[in-house]
């Protein structure tokens, strides 16, 4: 007789005050099955094969779509510049503006008409400081991997993914920091 055998439901258990529950017997119940859980799947944080991506995007901090993507996108408008395309450089590099991010890609909005798997390089800056002093800016490669058509006429959404990225900031090390000798 196992555990489950011996429960009873609250609404047939017997009071013995009651005179009609008094020669009523109460049927065990077996509780529903619990769902399937998913299976648990380990994933490595940093692979040394594939390129430079971010560990871990703090989306906490701005949320995130209701989906059950491997890398979560965060939704931020960050200025970012479009400064080649398929390894010609832009003669004048246009601000365009992100949609979301993730760690290992990109979608925005662009005017430019962009083909599948053409190599890019952006420029998106994370943190935005006052007077220009402590920006964080990634400049990074990417391809195209999506094209999506807009409501504007002549624009384009484009989903690329990050091949390589470097992180730079535009102010100096405070001399507090600095090493003297």
């Amino acid at each position: 007789m196992g555990a489950t055998d011996r429960t009873f439901p609250l609404e047939s258990w017997p009071v013995e005050n009651s005179p009609e529950n008094h020669n009523a017997t109460a049927l065990p119940l077996r509780f529903a099955e619990p769902r399937h859980a998913p299976a648990l799947r380990l994933v490595e944080l940093v692979r040394p094969l594939h390129p430079r991506r971010f560990v871990r995007v703090p989306t906490h901090s701005v949320g995130v779509y209701p989906e059950q993507r491997e890398y979560p996108r965060a939704p931020l408008k960050l200025p970012l510049r479009l400064r080649s395309i398929a390894g010609l450089m832009e003669k004048y590099p246009v601000t365009l503006v992100t949609r979301d991010i993730s760690s290992t890609g990109i979608f925005f909005l662009s005017p430019r008409q962009l083909d599948l798997a053409t190599p890019i390089e952006l420029e998106i800056v994370l943190v935005s400081r006052p007077l220009g002093l402590g920006n964080v800016m990634m400049t990074t490669r990417a391809h195209v991997r999506r094209i999506e058509t807009t409501a504007m006429p002549g624009w384009m959404g484009v989903a690329a993914s990050f091949d390589d990225m470097n992180f730079d900031r535009d102010d100096g090390q405070p001399s507090r920091l600095m090493q003297t000798r």
